[in-house]
């Protein structure tokens, strides 16, 4: 149940455009149950389905989920067959209520990596949403800031190579439109929870003046009251982007 007097406090008219989630402690969720690791993961697809619900509520623009990592390829076998497994099952079991309730799909990543059914399903996930106009949700898969970067140099290159582009022009908006996020706003707000203090090859580029806030609750244990308090807190800080105090108040 959410707390009534939490949403209350939300002011709607500073709500962060985007929002990010490092989703972590499934692992030691399953531990802590004595329960086998892959069933943290189920237990976390609960709390996809609850946060997702409650950002849609509170009318945010973007949330994106950083769920598979380029370096998670290196966990056993096992374990990644299970994640393959719980992500069809969610793009299964959601696209027909990201359609009714307005919710754009869309992926960052190498998403040739994944399975041939998964990449289906994700290309059909994201043509039957295309002409949604309400929240996109991002899912960040087989996905690496520092990768992402050095595909857009890569991208950059070619072109400088072929002419179309003189390494004069090259300035943050023209590097930006060759990120895999050049349809979103930058990460206002990237919360973590398990306790970890780190960005994990996350939105290395894109979280430039993102406010960040680290939650101890693992995330199959993270409520809708974790998630508020977290924009709770993003509305009290002061976002300068280098400015002065009296420049912001002149603003």
């Amino acid at each position: 149940m959410v707390d009534t007097t939490l949403q209350e406090k939300i002011d709607p008219d500073r709500l962060p455009r985007h929002v990010a989630i490092i989703m972590d402690g499934n692992g030691r969720w399953a531990q802590n149950h004595r329960l086998p690791r892959m069933e943290g993961h189920w237990a976390g697809v609960k709390t996809v389905d609850r946060i997702v619900t409650l950002s849609r509520k509170l009318k945010l623009e973007a949330l994106t989920l950083y769920s598979f990592s380029d370096e998670n390829w290196n966990r056993p076998s096992a374990e990644i067959n299970t994640l393959m497994e719980i992500l069809s099952f969610y793009l299964k079991k959601e696209l027909q209520r990201m359609k009714q309730k307005n919710i754009r799909f869309n992926t960052i990543g190498h998403i040739e990596n994944l399975p041939d059914t998964i990449q289906k399903l994700i290309h059909d996930s994201v043509a039957d949403t295309r002409g949604n106009t309400g929240m996109i949700l991002t899912l960040a898969l087989s996905y690496g800031g520092r990768q992402e970067i050095i595909d857009a140099v890569k991208k950059i290159a070619a072109q400088v190579r072929s002419g179309q582009i003189i390494p004069e022009e090259i300035d943050p908006p023209l590097f930006e439109s060759f990120l895999s996020t050049h349809l979103l706003p930058d990460p206002d707000l990237i919360i973590r929870t398990s306790g970890e203090r780190r960005v994990s090859n996350f939105f290395l580029y894109q979280s430039a003046y993102t406010e960040f806030s680290y939650n101890d609750v693992l995330w199959p244990d993270f409520s809708d009251d974790d998630f508020l308090n977290a924009v709770i807190d993003f509305q009290s800080r002061e976002r300068r982007f280098g400015m002065t105090q009296e420049q912001i108040v002149k603003a």
